[in-house]
């Protein structure tokens, strides 16, 4: 299917530039050509395909998997490569099974995707490769800006010759938990904080260990994040916190190659941001950007995906009313967003202690106290119809409502 020949909306005369080819980037870069604006997409790294060989497992939950459903061909490549999960099992950490959680009842709401990481970012990027989008590889944006005649935003690509400057309506800085564009946005640079915990991660081939290719665990962490938030792993490490467990866990790791495969990875969080726009209102955060999540949300992925559609959304609305059309939309685009993704993003440290801080002798007598919290409000949504019905309310609330705080 060429690039003229997938369904989107008649140019709107908008001009994006996205920054970030992640799962955020790329969900509002498509989104944003669906709705008929003029997408460029920058990206750091030189060859996507090093992609595939990053991370382990990602789970898209029914809220996040609706956008797929509207790409076409997506789906069907997932699938090919996910797993299609329907319980989940918990054991003790000495071996000993405690609970089998079903999601059966979750199937009305929508397809679940679990897969690896860089299979399914890849199914992805090739989407809106074939769409035509115009994809930049090897742009560093080392700053950003906002103009007022014209009224404008842009980025300053890092180079010997000072830079090249490349202009639009809106930019949406998508380059995860380091993202320059938070300075722009809040005013001054701030760091992520540590969780106090990481997590090794690892993915390789399933001949080194049958029916075992993906495995994750988390350890209390004491090191900074002044540089990186991921390190190389050695498995020898990794059994150091692994006294006691299983011998099918700790034969797991032995099997690991030590090639560097191996992630010690910071699990890192930011406190609510005031806000996820600039006070121009012509840059935005999505994804890791404005929310980073912990793993144990098991929606960082999906509520990136949403931010991507209801970003593009709001744009296209904002157009359709002839409204002052970029400030409106990324305002109603936060208004949206705001407190929903906070209110998933509380999801993980409370799953985190839930696990970590058992209580063994009320589990064993009550294993449902360790399963997953699994609720209709978060899953069982479609970010674009939402923001189809809620954007006229919105738009009318803004300017005279509170200032935005999570209710968590």
């Amino acid at each position: 299917m060429g690039g003229d020949s997938f369904p989107r909306r008649p140019p709107s005369g908008i001009k994006v530039i996205v920054v970030g080819a992640g799962f955020a980037g790329l969900a509002a870069a498509i989104e944003c050509d669906r709705k008929g604006h003029s997408v460029t997409l920058l990206e750091k790294a030189e060859n996507m395909d090093d992609m595939m060989r990053i991370g382990d497992i990602i789970s898209f939950d029914p809220n996040g998997s609706k956008a797929f459903e509207r790409w076409p061909g997506v789906v069907e490549a997932m699938e090919a490569v996910a797993r299609q999960t329907t319980w989940l099992d918990l054991y003790h950490h000495q071996g000993r099974f405690v609970t089998r959680q079903s999601f059966a009842g979750e199937r009305a709401w929508g397809r679940r995707i679990n897969g690896h990481r860089g299979e399914l970012h890849n199914i992805i990027y090739r989407h809106a490769v074939a769409r035509g989008i115009d994809i930049r590889l090897g742009c560093r944006v080392e700053d950003y800006f906002e103009t007022d005649d014209p009224p404008q935003a842009g980025v300053v690509l890092a180079g010997s010759g000072g830079g090249e400057r490349l202009s639009a309506d809106v930019v949406v800085a998508a380059e995860g938990v380091r993202s320059r564009g938070r300075k722009i946005v809040l005013g001054s640079d701030e760091n992520p904080k540590s969780s106090g915990y990481a997590v090794y991660r690892a993915w390789f081939p399933a001949d080194r260990i049958r029916d075992n290719p993906n495995w994750v665990f988390t350890h209390v962490d004491d090191g900074n994040i002044d540089e990186s938030w991921q390190f190389p792993g050695r498995p020898e490490e990794a059994l150091r916190y692994l006294d006691g467990w299983s011998p099918v866990v700790r034969e797991l790791v032995k099997a690991t190659p030590d090639d560097g495969r191996l992630i010690d990875h910071k699990l890192v969080y930011r406190d609510p941001l005031p806000t996820f726009v600039s006070p121009r209102a012509r840059t935005c955060l999505i994804g890791d950007a404005a929310h980073p999540f912990l793993p144990t949300s098991i929606q960082g992925a999906s509520q990136s995906i949403e931010d991507g559609v209801v970003l593009a959304a709001c744009l296209e609305l904002a157009g359709a009313r002839g409204d002052d059309i970029i400030p409106t939309a990324l305002r109603a685009y936060e208004r949206l967003r705001y407190e929903r993704v906070h209110r998933a993003q509380a999801t993980g440290p409370k799953t985190r202690e839930r696990w970590h801080k058992a209580d063994w002798s009320r589990v064993w007598e009550n294993p449902d106290l360790i399963h997953l919290v699994r609720e209709e409000w978060l899953l069982n949504f479609d970010a674009e119809k939402d923001a189809y019905q809620r954007y006229p309310r919105v738009v009318a609330e803004l300017g005279v409502g509170p200032p935005l705080r999570p209710r968590l």
